[in-house]
């Protein structure tokens, strides 16, 4: 592990796309599982899996379930943390802050999308507000892939808008 982490020059110094991306699936997550599981209370990893929130034993099946999801979104923010981490012990460059904001967002809007479709579409595990009748859980679980899509394309926009801010070789 100490040698994954070792600080090399051999490659050119560039912005960590990737850590961008992690960490914005990481907050993806955090967002879904705080504001929309805990706050506002609007669904829980497998509410519509047979554990609906209408009894305690449910409740603590779909806690421990929210707990895994939080945990997976955690080691997206870890890993990206240690890319970042990787990458700034090496010599770089003033990077535009665009780089991290844009590929954050990218990361962001890929979580919904993936997630949307897999929980929400294919398996059906959870919907994205199941406080509203379910005819119209559709509604807002597409607003949720649009949401993310809309992410992902603006965060796109301003990564390469930050890469036109700095120097050639600190793109990548």
């Amino acid at each position: 592990m100490a040698s994954a982490l070792s600080d090399t020059t051999s490659d050119p110094p560039h912005f960590p796309v990737s850590a961008g991306i992690l960490f914005g699936l990481g907050l993806g997550g955090f967002f879904d599982g705080i504001v929309l599981h805990q706050i506002l209370q609007w669904h829980h990893m497998l509410t519509s899996a047979g554990f609906p929130p209408d009894s305690v034993p449910n409740l603590k099946v779909n806690t421990l379930a929210d707990g895994l999801f939080h945990a997976t979104t955690y080691v997206f923010v870890g890993l990206g943390l240690v890319v970042l981490w990787r990458q700034a012990r090496r010599r770089h460059l003033r990077w535009s802050g665009k780089l991290l904001a844009g590929s954050m967002l990218m990361g962001f809007g890929l979580f919904n999308l993936v997630e949307g479709t897999i929980s929400h579409q294919l398996l059906g595990i959870h919907h994205v507000n199941e406080t509203v009748p379910p005819a119209q859980w559709i509604w807002w679980d597409l607003g949720f892939l649009v949401w993310g899509a809309a992410m992902l394309l603006g965060g796109w926009a301003l990564l390469r808008a930050g890469r036109d801010q700095t120097p050639a070789e600190g793109r990548r």
